[in-house]
């Protein structure tokens, strides 16, 4: 759940590291991808600024391929030139590592190129680098994609026609679930759960998100002896409700091997040990493996806080299963399942200008189901800016961060990250928000 006009976060190239094989399921988990399977990468470039006279000259396009491939450790086996008329050429080099190609277009002083390779002898974005330099271009674009074993990058999409690209260090674990695709990896930011291609949380900033998630919600509800938190695989949510005071903190999540996955391999949240007590019951937290949706709708039971922390609504995916969690008689069910002073908080979305129409909805979603019980949503900002959460108290509340600041004092521990100034003024709706219900 997870921007900048430099959308490309960079770490020191690191080699691989080992993929494991998935946790504690057992039969029907898919074959992961190995380091000793076929591994490579695929360059694509543009190259541009060349003199039409070279992109027409097969021959010195046979040679000047053929030469830049080698330099860059490649073997070439064969290759093949084709000329069209009135002008442009094709070569194709057939490689024992794999191939390469160049289409030119000499009437616009450019050529693709495409070289892919397999295994650490031949470098392909080399062979690129060396091929604009025998061809004199001026103008090189190119795009490297990872064919086979562990990722090296994961390209974030974050909302139309903007993606950001994360560089991947160590890779400790790759699996699909059944569930999703998750990915755990060195990056920039620590250690690093990915999602179906999405950050969820890192190392650096997990505590930023999570006190925001949990803390705010705890400190509103005017008693914390029962949670519900539903997903929040990390189990830092579980946890750091029971450091708030709860007696029983219920974890529902439907995904048990990405479950499994987090406690083996992040440095924060449920270890394998306290994994292991909370899906045996054996203390507060007591985990649930099923549909969060389903376990609250046939639940009698009430909790003073309950939690929905799952990856982004995708209202671009109307048939996303997510969608599910997020519609207007899932948030009714959740506030009909709470103590009389109970609150819910849900994961909703950036409060980013151009990325805020999940929480507008969210924010709508929420006013008119806690406006029929008295009550009001309650925006919660947070530093780490990819994300917002709402909660709903049931009842009336003019100034919710007083509220809160004024029972922080009293907690039986304090969060690191908010103070009652804190509180206070990241309780406040932006004014964009406070006009749609206003």
């Amino acid at each position: 759940m997870s921007s900048s006009t430099s959308p490309i976060m960079s770490v020191p190239a690191a080699a691989a590291g080992e993929l494991h094989p998935a946790v504690g399921l057992g039969t029907g988990a898919p074959a992961l991808p190995s380091t000793s399977s076929p591994v490579g990468r695929h360059v694509l470039a543009e190259l541009g600024g060349i003199a039409p006279e070279i992109l027409d000259d097969c021959e010195r396009l046979r040679s000047d391929l053929t030469a830049a491939l080698t330099e860059a450790g490649a073997q070439v086996r064969q290759v093949v030139v084709e000329r069209f008329e009135p002008q442009g050429a094709t070569v194709v080099a057939v490689l024992a590592e794999s191939h390469a190609s160049i289409h030119t277009w000499p009437e616009h002083g450019g050529m693709h190129v495409d070289v892919f390779t397999c295994g650490e002898s031949a470098d392909p974005v080399d062979a690129v680098r060396r091929l604009a330099e025998r061809v004199g271009a001026t103008d090189t674009a190119l795009q490297v994609v990872d064919r086979g074993g562990a990722p090296r990058t994961v390209t974030e999409p974050l909302s139309p026609g903007l993606t950001r690209r994360w560089d991947l260090g160590r890779v400790h674990h790759v699996a699909h679930t059944g569930f999703q695709h998750v990915v755990v990896a060195d990056t920039a930011h620590g250690v690093t759960l990915f999602c179906d291609d999405e950050r969820q949380s890192t190392e650096h900033t997990q505590l930023t998100y999570h006190e925001a998630l949990v803390w705010p919600g705890a400190l509103l509800a005017r008693e914390l002896d029962r949670v519900l938190i539903v997903g929040s695989s990390e189990g830092v949510a579980s946890e750091m409700a029971v450091a708030a005071g709860a007696s029983r903190v219920d974890h529902v999540d439907i995904d048990a091997e990405a479950v499994r996955i987090c406690a083996e391999y992040l440095p924060y949240g449920y270890t394998p040990e306290s994994l292991a007590a909370a899906e045996r019951g054996d203390g507060p937290v007591h985990l649930t493996y099923g549909d969060g949706r389903q376990f609250v709708l046939e639940s009698d039971e009430h909790w003073d806080l309950v939690v929905v922390d799952l990856p982004d609504e995708r209202p671009d995916e109307p048939d996303a299963q997510i969608n599910r969690l997020y519609e207007e008689d899932f948030v009714r069910a959740c506030a009909q399942r709470l103590t009389p002073g109970g609150v819910l908080v849900f994961q909703a979305g950036s409060p980013a200008v151009w990325r805020d129409a999940t929480l507008r909805s969210a924010w709508q979603r929420f006013a008119a189901v806690f406006g029929e019980t008295g009550g009001r949503g309650v925006y919660i900002g947070c530093e780490e800016h990819e994300w917002a959460f709402l909660a709903g108290v049931r009842e009336p509340m003019d100034d919710p961060g007083a509220v809160a600041a004024g029972r922080l004092a009293s907690m039986p521990s304090q969060p690191e990250l908010w103070d009652a100034t804190a509180l206070r003024h990241r309780l406040v709706a932006p004014l964009s928000l406070r006009r749609l219900t206003d």
